[in-house]
């Protein structure tokens, strides 16, 4: 399996560069009209037009090849984990067990020595906070 990988990834990489390679060599549309006026840009090595059809369906062929070759790479080198075969409700619960407290109360911490510590209580009321804004103008 791993030598068949190779293989897709050394084709891929050689139809990239060729397919690169291809779209270089090909002139654009703009190139005809200064051939038409007589440019030195008509004299190829296939010719005036045939090397657009030549060219064209040589990158295309190319970019099947490329395609073909990312498809079956992402497809094989993709490793999704295997179906469980038992539920997540199934397993035991010990761990959540475990780390719930004992029952001596809400308030109680664990000590030294297993001994409980009570915590203390909670303030009643928030502490005053400074006025701020249009509270902290003084008054006439």
């Amino acid at each position: 399996m791993n030598m068949l990988m190779n293989f897709v990834l050394a084709l891929q990489i050689i139809a990239a560069l060729v397919m690169i390679g291809l779209v270089l060599i090909q002139h654009g549309k703009g190139a005809d009209m200064g051939a038409s006026f007589g440019s030195g840009a008509s004299g190829s090595l296939f010719g005036a037009t045939g090397s657009a059809n030549f060219l064209s369906r040589s990158t295309a062929a190319c970019a099947a090849v490329f395609f073909v070759c990312t498809l079956a790479l992402a497809y094989t080198s993709n490793d999704r984990p295997k179906a469980a075969t038992t539920s997540i409700l199934d397993r035991p619960d010990s761990a959540a067990s475990a780390a719930l407290p004992s029952a001596s109360g809400i308030g109680a911490i664990p000590g030294p020595a297993g001994g409980v510590v009570t915590a203390p209580p909670a303030p009643l009321a928030p502490a005053p906070v400074a006025a701020s804004g249009a509270g902290a103008i003084p008054q006439k």
